[in-house]
């Protein structure tokens, strides 16, 4: 056995040779390229070796570079895997001729049946069946001719070609004529080959194949057959073993054909050789021979229970194989494997890179990949991430553990054929066995997905609450900024409450829509179009796949909200699926959307969200509920934590709730900036905490909170800090948020105070609106109160073994405590983490969250379980 082998190959074939290389106790040697510096194979590998360069040719596809990179770690073998160099005869003799073994055939086998021509020679030679065909051809007359003996429909095929690159059908001579040169060129260009030849072409036939292994002394095995007929562009989808509806007769013929053309040539390692079948005159042909491990082994392994990559390192180092076994292995239950794109089937299955936010495997069943969450997909290499292999004792066992498997995966961040081969396998032709290797090109696939075509501005995935249970370490809640406009939203269309859905701000996107749909449009209003017909806001609009929703420049406010029927299929990141975009994590790829973006819709036909699926039927909203979106705007608050006569003058404070105050432009989801009158400071500056009035040693903000940065004040929105060290006069009532999130730039404000009982029934009224959302009354607000006389709610005064305690109001959904004086000390920090120990010890009901500071501890709690007085008594 050899001590070290190097893997010349990324991917998760590296990753699976390391796998076994480590299980047999041999020394793994990875390389990779610089988009590849991260990549498991590199985490995986005992040694790893950068190639220095971007693209396969300057890395995977240097025989130079791989040569050196052995020599340098002392490797024995190098395992080429499959694609770059593993079917390269000059890199197979250059490994000989510096004496590393390489672990596939040898540079002759891989030369002669690379040549498609030769290939048919050889199996010729071997009495395996032949389709009607010819050697090279020498000109396009002679194709001509040949092509009028065979029959029409024929294959022209480029001799040197693979992946399904020069390989062209020709229905009549037209077709022939117009090929010829261009499959031509291909096979130069792609192969450095022009050679081409014809075969008849086999109408409605399946491919299957037979999985050969042997030793290169004659001794060769057939290890089973594969049916690999459902491909899309001559590349396959789904591979399976054994081959349905295949007589037995006819299998152990195949398996007689493959065998002897092996042992013809002294086949030496794993191969393949591949055949046409025609299954309506229980007929096959030969194909080709590829001289590699082909990427479906996977369903060869789980029926025989084999380790072909050990197979082969055995082989190459000369130990002794069990051939007798070998020969006399019998498959096992039936075994389909699926292969996973970074591809988009919506823009034709162009590749999708990009970084993938989330990657979730189910248990029952095998995976062979190299992604995890997080992992960046490459432009420069072959977009498969994931092979998803089941194996069961029949194969309608195997196909519904496939599907079960199939709507448990989680991948998003980037557009995958994930949906697609789900659907594939849930064709009733494929449970039925009725398929071909052209099935795939009218293959009726409905994308579950919207199209972002133009993104508007700012635009976002949200979720309600958002992201709570984090404000303590910093992660702010974000969700929606109108979170009374996004619930009617979702309660319109019949939504579960946390579904997610759309945030647009100051000018909306156009989406199309790839499957049939139910919607609702809420917040500010803005022009609307369904293709080219005007929709209307705050009722249900049924969507059909294909139409395109165009929004325009919202009129008034700032922001609309736009939910679907069931929601968005996005990640959970934290327990919720907004966007935080300034953290680069929730929603869509934890960004702002884009034009291009795909937006899964939660599949109601096997669902793998969290959300629960609408049960409620759509209603319009009551048009006595519809908000006026002006630019004027009363908004109710409630005084604290910080106020007069402590840090604020008196005066100021009355000609704080007595000012207009406008909005400035410079205001986004962190924050709301506002200008206005210059405070009057109570003090000349933040003693220890700073020169400015304004600062103090920290102080957790609560959602809605104006604190003054210097002396300007700042609403503080859904993504905004959770910590700072600026003082807050006010904070904004937990039932008026909402009109934060409909703020614009040069908007007038006015501010009137609420006592905590005003703001509980204000919240207690919209919550009941957004309930009976279809037939509730417009409730009147309550009238403002007089500003209280503090903003202190109560307090404790310094004993032998306490500091002095003060209860701020923060709201009506939050109490700041603070410990001691305005100065630094951290012995009150210990202080406050006992206390937030004992209160969590405590399991009260209605406390929500805790945020310490130094000597502070910020108490979030629901006032309508927990009234603030009863929360004060604890």
């Amino acid at each position: 056995m050899f001590k070290t082998v190097l893997i010349a190959n990324r991917g998760e074939i590296a990753v699976r040779a390391i796998r076994t290389l480590k299980k047999l106790g041999v020394t793994s040697v990875a390389v990779y390229s610089d988009s590849d510096r991260y990549a498991q194979h590199v985490k995986d590998a005992d040694i790893a070796i950068a190639l220095d360069g971007l693209k396969p040719s300057d890395t995977y596809l240097s025989i130079e570079k791989l040569i050196q990179a052995a020599q340098k770690t002392g490797a024995e073998a190098i395992f080429p895997g499959y694609g770059f160099l593993s079917e390269s005869a000059e890199f197979a003799e250059a490994c000989e001729k510096n004496n590393i073994a390489f672990m596939g055939p040898t540079a002759t086998q891989i030369l002669e049946f690379g040549l498609k021509h030769r290939a048919r020679e050889l199996a010729s030679a071997a009495q395996v069946p032949m389709t009607p065909g010819t050697g090279l051809l020498e000109s396009l007359d002679e194709a001509i001719s040949a092509a009028a003996k065979i029959g029409y429909p024929i294959m022209l095929k480029s001799t040197a070609g693979g992946g399904g690159i020069g390989l062209t059908r020709c229905d009549n001579e037209q077709a022939l004529v117009e090929a010829y040169e261009s499959v031509k060129r291909l096979g130069a260009q792609f192969f450095k080959d022009s050679g081409v030849f014809l075969e008849r072409f086999i109408d409605r036939a399946r491919h299957v194949e037979v999985q050969i292994f042997g030793d290169g002394q004659g001794q060769v095995v057939a290890l089973g057959e594969r049916d690999c007929s459902l491909q899309r562009r001559n590349q396959k989808v789904v591979e399976e073993t054994p081959a349905a509806h295949l007589p037995e007769t006819t299998r152990q013929k195949l398996h007689q054909a493959a065998v002897e053309l092996g042992k013809s040539v002294n086949y030496r390692s794993a191969g393949t050789v591949e055949f046409i079948y025609d299954a309506a005159h229980d007929e096959f042909y030969f194909l080709e021979v590829n001289t590699r491990l082909q990427v479906e082994h996977p369903v060869t392994e789980m029926v025989t229970g084999l380790d072909l990559i050990e197979c082969m390192l055995k082989v190459a180092a000369g130990d002794a194989l069990d051939w007798t076994a070998l020969s006399n292995i019998q498959p096992q239950g039936a075994a389909i494997e699926v292969r996973i794109y970074a591809e988009d089937p919506v823009k034709n299955f162009q590749p999708s890179p990009g970084v993938l936010t989330e990657v979730a495997f189910p248990d029952n069943c095998r995976v062979d990949t190299w992604v995890s969450t997080g992992t960046e997909i490459s432009q420069y290499f072959d977009p498969m991430i994931a092979k998803i292999i089941v194996h069961a004792d029949t194969r309608a066992q195997a196909i519904e553990q496939l599907k079960n498997v199939l709507s448990q995966t989680r991948l998003n961040g980037i557009s995958t054929n994930l949906d697609y081969a789900h659907s594939v396998i849930s064709d009733e032709r494929f449970e039925q066995m009725q398929i071909w290797t052209r099935l795939l090109d009218d293959f009726d696939y409905v994308p579950n997905v919207i199209e972002v075509l133009q993104a508007g501005t700012q635009s976002s995935i949200q979720d309600f609450p958002g992201r709570v249970g984090y404000w303590d370490i910093g992660v702010p809640p974000s969700g929606p900024m109108d979170d009374y406009a996004f619930q009617l939203a979702n309660q319109i269309v019949g939504n579960d409450a946390s579904a997610a859905g759309f945030e647009f701000t100051l000018q909306g996107p156009s989406l199309k829509f790839h499957q049939d749909s139910v919607i609702a449009l809420t917040g500010a209003p803005c022009p609307a179009q369904l293709d080219d017909k005007p929709v209307t806001f705050w009722q249900p609009i049924h969507i059909r796949a294909g139409q395109v929703l165009s929004l325009g420049q919202i009129e008034s406010g700032c922001r609309s909200y736009l939910a679907v029927r069931h929601g968005l299929d996005v990640p959970l990141y934290l327990g919720s699926r907004s966007t935080f975009a300034l953290g680069n994590f929730g929603g869509h790829a934890g960004r702002v959307l884009r034009a291009g973006d795909m937006i899964k819709l939660v599949n109601i036909t096997h669902p793998n969200s969290d959300t629960p699926l609408a049960t409620q039927e759509p209603q319009a909203l009551s048009p006595a509920l519809i908000p006026s979106y002006g630019r004027e705007w009363k908004i109710g608050v409630l005084y604290g934590p910080h106020g007069a006569p402590d840090f604020f003058k008196p005066e100021y404070i009355e000609e704080f709730f007595a000012s207009d105050w406008t909005v400035h432009f410079n205001s986004n989801r962190l924050g709301i900036r506002l200008s206005g009158p210059t405070p009057s400071w109570a003090r000349e500056n933040g003693g220890e905490a700073g020169l400015h009035p304004s600062n103090v040693h920290d102080c957790e903000y609560a959602i809605g909170a104006i604190n003054f940065t210097g002396d300007f004040p700042v609403i503080l929105a859904k993504d905004g800090p959770s910590l700072g060290g600026f003082v807050c006069p006010v904070t904004i009532a937990k039932a008026e948020l909402w009109k934060v999130g409909q703020l614009k730039a040069d908007d007038k404000i006015s501010f009137y105070p609420l006592t905590v009982e005003q703001a509980n029934t204000l919240e207690q009224q919209q919550i009941e609106r957004i309930e009976n959302f279809a037939h509730a009354a417009l409730n009147s607000e309550p009238p403002s109160s007089d500003i209280p006389p503090s903003a202190i709610l109560a307090s404790l005064e310094a004993t032998d073994v306490s500091p002095r305690t003060v209860y701020r109001q923060a709201g009506d959904s939050y109490i700041l405590l603070e410990y001691g004086d305005n100065v630094l000390d951290l012995a009150l920090r210990l202080r406050v983490h006992q206390l937030m120990q004992l209160i969590r010890a405590a399991h009260i009901k209605g406390i929500l969250e805790l945020s310490p500071g130094v000597r502070s501890l910020q108490i979030k709690y629901d006032g309508l379980t927990l009234p603030q007085h009863q929360l004060i008594e604890f």
